[in-house]
């Protein structure tokens, strides 16, 4: 929590309070679609299982499967949005340094990302660049998630299961398990986001490249830059 703190008054220092909010307005247009789609999606592809695979039956499989499907569904619409954000938060290489205040920022604007740098590293792919560990995380955490969800409430009396305090407290605790266990690949999608790749030279092209270069070169503990944090998110997010 230290890193968090000191990055706080980093960002504040440098920046303002303005700081805490650059560019976040590809994340606002993100997030109306993508919570559209994941929710939308998912009783249609639950209903389109249960007719096509009637044996099936109903479950927490048939569950899992919807929200595997609409989970992908809703990042494969919206990812261009989230590299976007990532782009234009991280600043990477060669861009704008808050404490150079001479220097200017690579990118300024979403159209910027959308109609330059990016398309020009590798056409409509690279807004997808990073996709493959958000896609590989998406089944373990709903799983996850959802597992330890319904276990802690079993450890729960009965009388007091359906208490909205209960309920909230084993939502952010389920939320939390999953965003721990798949967090290592948010750290590899972050930073193939936020490369700039010239001419295809990629640091990694995928996902198991990624967290082996990631060990080798930052060792293990960089896996886990910047969850103290996540855990503040994620706790008022899924609870």
């Amino acid at each position: 929590m230290f890193g968090v703190y000191e990055s706080f008054k980093k960002v504040l220092r440098h920046e303002g309070v303005l700081g805490l909010y650059k560019r976040n307005g590809a994340s606002v247009i993100r997030v109306v679609p993508y919570a559209v789609l994941q929710y939308m999606t998912y009783e249609q592809y639950q209903g389109w299982i249960l007719d096509d695979c009637p044996s099936f039956g109903m479950g927490p499989f048939i569950d899992l499967l919807a929200c595997f499907a609409s989970g992908g569904t809703a990042v494969l619409c919206t990812y261009p949005l989230d590299l976007a954000r990532t782009k234009l938060a991280y600043q990477v290489t060669g861009s704008y340094s808050s404490e150079n205040p001479h220097s200017q920022p690579r990118h300024r604007r979403l159209r910027e990302i959308s109609s330059g740098d990016v398309y020009r590293e590798g056409g409509v792919h690279a807004f997808y660049r990073g996709i493959g560990p958000t896609l590989v995380g998406i089944l373990p955490f709903a799983g996850l998630k959802y597992y330890i969800y319904e276990e802690l409430k079993l450890k729960i009396p009965r009388d007091r299961q359906d208490s909205i305090a209960m309920r909230l407290s084993c939502g952010a605790l389920a939320g939390l398990f999953g965003q721990t266990f798949t967090y290592p690949l948010d750290v590899v999608r972050r930073q193939m986001q936020a490369e700039n790749v010239i001419l295809g030279n990629a640091r990694f092209k995928n996902t198991v490249e990624g967290l082996s270069n990631i060990v080798r070169n930052q060792g293990w503990r960089q896996l886990y830059a910047g969850l103290s944090i996540n855990y503040i998110k994620a706790s008022s997010r899924y609870s």
